[in-house]
């Protein structure tokens, strides 16, 4: 009843006050018609002065058993609603809001009139006015990838002279994503199978666009060439509803791909994006390392998403970490950080929150979430609820107002609150025969049998197959996934009540600890160390686990479920945000860019460049621009962690040795007293890459380490294994350890010159010849050059927010999109195609029939004095070039 009341004060104060204008003004009783209201930017997109609230209270109406007023609504709407407007509107939010509300309206009404009380002269008005409205969307489909603009005008389309709208190339994967239910309910309804030939092709552009390696899509793409614009991905803002729609879709329509695509992407979020009780924000390219540290109100519809996939336990966490938010700042911030802190203080009355809650209570029965229902009712008559509806929270900090009233607060947030109170009996019809839009808007479930005007068949291409539960073909059972019993979801819950308590996560200073003053944990996040046994027994009782990573990091997770205690579970939250709060600063203050192992010996002369990460201690290598030169060595013991027993091998070498069983800085410490010049140190992890992983630095010891004087470097293993496998071939193995790749003209500087390269520039016999031959020969070395795979330390964009550490792309070594760092292809070598420029002496490019004999005789001089008059026939030469470009191949499938 006190719903009933909340929701009769916003609608009939919306009729009064702002009716026909699309939303209520609450503040100042009147009502927001766009363009005579000071614009507040993208917000107003949804305003397309087609009484957008009306529209989208439709159904809320027939929920809330409000079917007089339902009926009188619906002829308003046909009376006086107009949606051939010249007005720039969303896509996305018309297609949630106003189709989704027109659909929502036509499918209560068909059933209010086969129970033959109400709604007998309906003759599918609003269907007819939602057709019309779809094909005013449709215009925004007019792409190459199928993807819609963002914007369409309700009058003129896109791309008329008049329409304002169509010079967008970014949308959001939500705005793309969140089409699916509406458009194919359209065509079921009407038979009309456009509209959702035209929403399947944009979810299967997104689906083929998704970043193969992680299975995550980016927050932001472009709608032309289908590159990622924001590379980041969560569960939030710009992707929400793309997951929740691929989910339903399978409900709906019964397509089995849109079920793998869902659990394929759902596998990736629990993986890398699900810490629970948090859901942080990822890099789809690197998705270990986090985006952000902070969240997005809209992530609270997920735990309800997960109820209807029957992942239940993270579902509750998530949720009740919500909670405790919300019982701090009486509503859910916009946005706040992982230790709770207000990051956007703005609450426009967001639905997501009680639609999860609604979920878990269906789910569980647990009489817990109807507290926290009444305490959503509550917050909103003490602190939202205003004289003319309720109004929007501008700062949940003071409590100050925003005069709006969206029209999701009505559509969604009393429709969720209803029915989480109600019981069967107090409803007109049966909720369980439809499934909700992410606007909360009723359509049946038998659409799916319906005007089948698209065959089913499986469009998904190359999804992760699991072992586990998660390609389960049936809704979840909730007699299975849990026992009924409400002490099942307080058991997860416990541990989690006091997690954004005013005291925590607050840290205690070194004052407050010396004073002894506070809590004091049982360990400190900087005091940890990942190989002390006592620690790990004080992590395991605190519910922290440690995972190895293939990427070669240590990651830490906490199930307060599994901790000793409720206090442990407390301790446990503290030490994992101390340990969040000391990396983000160690990241801040220690960033240091990638370095480079290049490997200057026979056959690679510098073509392969492995990317490296840098160490906090020892030489800096962008201080010392010439680097450390020298032959690699194997050291023994192989992970550096004693006294080296072989230094005689490794003396004024490279010193190549294995990560684990101590400190970093102890193996530069031994390899430095064995009389090493630098040290790389190798992953044990196999199978790691810096393709995959995010750039690793290499951690002093807590200790002053300024007597260590040589450089050091870090190689992931599949990296290091280039190495290794080429001492096994060739033995003798130089590489240069530098802040970046040098040319080969550099790295020769002042050295002996292999004869073949230098050879390479010999058989010019003049001018004219040698301008042909540059023709015919700058093909042949680019071909080369593409068949061998030559690697150049090219320069990569770094991902937002993140750092390059990847290897240069093979492919972008042609003169004409090197870079100043890449190592440049020669084109003016004769009879070596792909050969690179080294410091042999100028070829003849100046007058003179016989500057090219001249230079060639100097050449042979030269070549006497130093290969002992060793003459190389050219099927010697052209020999080892194929050797090499055998040796390249072989490294291509390494994925160089």
């Amino acid at each position: 009843n006190q719903v009933l009341e909340m929701f009769d004060h916003a609608y009939s104060n919306y009729m009064e006050h702002a009716y026909p204008a699309d939303e209520l003004m609450p503040l100042t009783c009147r009502g927001r018609v766009r363009g005579q209201e000071p614009s507040r930017g993208d917000v107003d997109d949804a305003l397309g002065k087609f009484s957008l609230t009306l529209i989208d209270t439709l159904d809320t109406l027939v929920v809330l058993n409000k079917t007089k007023e339902f009926e009188e609504a619906v002829k308003k709407v046909i009376k006086d609603v107009n949606l051939d407007n010249d007005i720039v509107v969303s896509v996305f939010e018309t297609n949630i809001r106003v189709l989704g509300g027109l659909l929502g309206g036509h499918s209560v009404a068909i059933m209010l009139k086969e129970k033959g009380e109400y709604m007998q002269w309906y003759n599918g008005e609003l269907l007819h006015m939602a057709k019309e409205l779809g094909y005013k969307l449709l215009p925004a489909f007019n792409t190459t990838s199928g993807l819609p603009y963002p914007r369409v005008n309700l009058k003129f389309g896109v791309r008329h002279p008049e329409a304002r709208t169509g010079t967008e190339t970014d949308t959001c994967t939500a705005c793309a994503g969140t089409l699916i239910l509406e458009f194919a309910a359209l065509s079921r309804f009407t038979g009309t199978s456009v509209f959702e030939e035209y929403a399947r092709k944009a979810l299967d552009f997104i689906w083929e666009k998704r970043q193969r390696s992680s299975n995550l899509v980016g927050v932001t793409i472009n709608i032309h060439t289908g590159d990622w614009v924001r590379k980041d991905s969560g569960v939030g803002a710009g992707i929400d509803s793309y997951y929740e729609y691929l989910l339903k879709a399978y409900v709906l329509l019964g397509d089995d791909s849109f079920l793998e695509r869902f659990n394929t992407h759902y596998d990736a979020i629990m993986r890398y994006i699900s810490q629970p009780p948090l859901l942080l924000d990822v890099h789809i390219h690197k998705p270990m390392l986090n985006a952000r540290t902070w969240m997005d109100s809209l992530l609270a519809f997920f735990p309800g998403l997960q109820v209807l996939k029957g992942d239940i336990r993270p579902a509750i966490e998530t949720h009740e970490m919500l909670y405790q938010v919300i019982k701090k700042h009486n509503f859910l911030p916009e946005a706040f950080t992982t230790d709770f802190r207000v990051h956007w203080a703005q609450h426009p009355l967001r639905p997501e929150f009680a639609e999860s809650t609604y979920f878990l209570y269906k789910a569980t029965g647990d009489p817990y979430y109807l507290e926290v229902g009444k305490t959503l009712i509550e917050n909103l008559n003490k602190y939202a609820r205003v004289p003319c509806g309720f109004a929007a929270m501008k700062d949940v900090r003071t409590g100050s107002h925003e005069d709006r009233m969206d029209s999701f607060f009505l559509a969604e947030m009393f429709k969720y609150l209803y029915l989480l109170f109600a019981d069967k009996e107090d409803m007109i019809f049966d909720i369980e025969d439809y499934i909700f839009t992410t606007e909360a808007h009723l359509l049946p479930l038998w659409l799916s049998t319906t005007n089948q005007t698209i065959s089913k068949k499986n469009t998904t291409t190359e999804y992760t197959e699991l072992d586990d539960s998660n390609f389960d073909w049936t809704c979840p059972n909730t007699q299975i996934l849990f026992p009924n019993d409400p002490m099942f979801a307080q058991s997860i819950r416990e541990p989690l009540k006091n997690v954004v308590d005013k005291s925590c996560p607050r840290g205690i200073s070194r004052a407050e600890e010396s004073l002894g003053s506070g809590p004091k944990p049982p360990l400190r996040a900087r005091d940890f160390m990942a190989s002390n046994p006592e620690h790990l027994e004080i992590l395991k009782k605190m519910g922290v686990s440690l995972i190895h990573l293939k990427d070669g990091r240590v990651q830490l997770v906490q199930h307060a479920v599994q901790a000793a205690s409720s206090l442990d579970a407390e301790d446990g939250l503290r030490f994992m945000q101390e340990m969040i709060e000391l990396s983000s600063q160690q990241q801040k203050e220690q960033q240091l860019p990638p370095r480079a192992v290049q490997i200057v010996s026979h056959p690679f002369f510098g073509r392969v460049v492995l990317t490296a990460g840098p160490a906090q201690f020892g030489m800096d290598l962008s201080k010392h621009k010439a680097g450390t030169r020298g032959f690699v060595a194997t050291i023994k013991p192989y992970n550096g962690c004693s006294e080296i027993t072989n230094p005689e091998a490794v003396k004024e070498k490279i010193a190549l040795m294995q990560r684990g069983q101590c400190m970093f800085a102890e193996k530069a410490r031994n390899i430095q007293k064995a009389g090493a010049i630098g040290g790389i140190v190798i992953d044990d992890n196999e199978g790691s890459s810096s393709d995959t992983a995010p750039l690793f630095q290499m951690a002093g010891d807590g200790k002053n380490t300024d007597d260590i004087t040589i450089p050091m470097l870090f190689l992931f293993n599949k990296e290091g294994n280039i190495i290794l496998d080429a001492i096994r071939e060739y033995e003798a193995v130089e590489v240069l350890l530098s802040d970046k790749a040098k040319d080969r003209a550099t790295i020769f500087k002042g050295k002996m010159i292999p004869n073949y390269i230098i050879d390479s520039n010999l058989e010019m016999e003049n001018m004219d010849q040698k301008l042909t031959e540059n023709d015919s020969h700058k093909q042949n070395s680019e071909e080369a050059a593409s068949g061998s795979q030559d690697v150049g330390a090219g320069s990569e964009e770094p991902e937002e927010g993140g750092e390059s550490s990847d290897v240069a792309d093979p492919g972008s070594l042609s003169p004409a999109n090197t870079d100043s760092d890449s190592v440049p292809i020669s084109h003016q070598d004769s009879y070596v195609p792909g050969t690179e420029e080294a410091s042999a002496p100028e070829p003849a490019c100046t007058s003179g029939d016989n500057q090219p004999q001249e230079q060639k005789t100097e050449t042979e001089s030269n070549s006497k004095v130093n290969w002992d008059n060793k003459v190389t026939p050219m099927e010697s030469i052209l020999a080892d070039w194929n050797e090499d470009i055998e040796a390249f191949e072989m490294m291509e499938k390494d994925e160089l």
